[in-house]
């Protein structure tokens, strides 16, 4: 079987053409069949085809925001989302619980090289982007990195491989128009030789915020910060959920800035109390889907769904 490796994303920019109106329903559509490798075993290739791919505009209920696919992307829906998430790519059930969907490139599959943008909204409340100016983000990486063995001792425990965060593969940076934060880390894994990049991007609304995703390999950076840049502008906050709707007199806001949300929310605000293991409860919840499918590990993964390898061995 062919070994692959995973991009995917959880990358938003605001993208204001184009928008559905408030009123009106996304028009979601079967999309296009997902291309299936004829080396794959046949369990594998049951698999794909037991997926529903949807194109077009698709709503995100829970983040009232609408993801405008046309016929370049494709979407599976939460649940077919997180079998791919675990049975395919070997993710604990655990960390996948609030995904609400997948998003790939027409012509793309699971078991391909390619980047898969994981879908999330966090009902956190109105984040703050006043401190856009003046974070020390290096500040934060250096939070971050505090306890790790003693988490990665848990994950050993755990029958998982340690992760550490080896710095940023892109510092965070705010854009004030289109209220989205991106930011990739760069990860090293005890069962890869290739580093893992983690590409992540935050649309803010007003309740809450956005949020896809994306996992890979760090010889993948251009491509995938590319592709974070493309497939983010297809998501919209629908009309009443935007940013500039945030109404300060009713509206809960979540109590941290920027910083916060790349600290791993408000798990930033009580690390110092209760250590280091509640801010990575948060911070590697975000970044484990599909940590566990680059390098080589993407093989166990398919041995353990499929249970054998295809005849020529690859």
């Amino acid at each position: 079987m062919r070994t692959s490796s995973r991009a995917i994303a959880l990358c938003v920019v605001l993208a204001a053409a184009g928008a559905a109106p408030a009123h009106a329903q996304p028009a979601a559509a079967a999309g296009p069949a997902i291309a299936i490798d004829e080396k794959l075993p046949a369990e594998a290739k049951t698999f794909l085809r037991g997926l529903h791919p949807q194109s077009g505009d698709v709503r995100i209920a829970a983040a009232k925001a609408v993801l405008h696919l046309g016929d370049r992307y494709y979407f599976l829906p939460a649940d077919e989302a997180k079998r791919v998430l675990t049975q395919l790519w070997g993710n604990p059930p655990e960390v996948v619980s609030d995904v609400l969907g997948l998003v790939m490139e027409k012509g793309k599959s699971p078991t391909d090289d390619a980047w898969g943008a994981v879908i999330t909204y966090r009902d956190t409340g109105y984040v703050s982007d006043e401190d856009a100016t003046t974070q020390d983000y290096d500040a934060v990486l250096a939070s971050l990195k505090e306890g790790e063995a003693a988490e990665n001792e848990q994950r050993k425990a755990a029958g998982f491989p340690t992760l550490s965060l080896v710095g940023w593969a892109q510092p965070p940076s705010y854009d004030a128009g289109a209220h989205s934060l991106i930011w990739a880390r760069e990860l090293a894994s005890s069962d890869s030789k290739v580093n893992g990049l983690n590409y992540d991007v935050r649309l803010l609304g007003r309740t809450g915020v956005l949020s896809l995703n994306m996992v890979a390999t760090m010889p993948m950076l251009a491509q995938v910060r590319q592709a974070a840049t493309e497939f983010g502008r297809s998501a919209d906050f629908e009309s009443g959920a935007r940013y500039a709707d945030y109404d300060a007199a009713t509206d809960k806001a979540a109590g941290y800035g920027l910083a916060g949300l790349v600290g791993g929310g408000a798990a930033v605000a009580v690390a110092k109390k209760v250590g280091f293991l509640a801010l990575l409860a948060k911070f590697w919840k975000l970044i484990l889907v599909g940590i566990l499918a680059f390098g080589g590990a993407i093989v166990g993964a398919f041995r353990k769904l499929f249970g054998r390898r295809n005849e020529d061995g690859e």
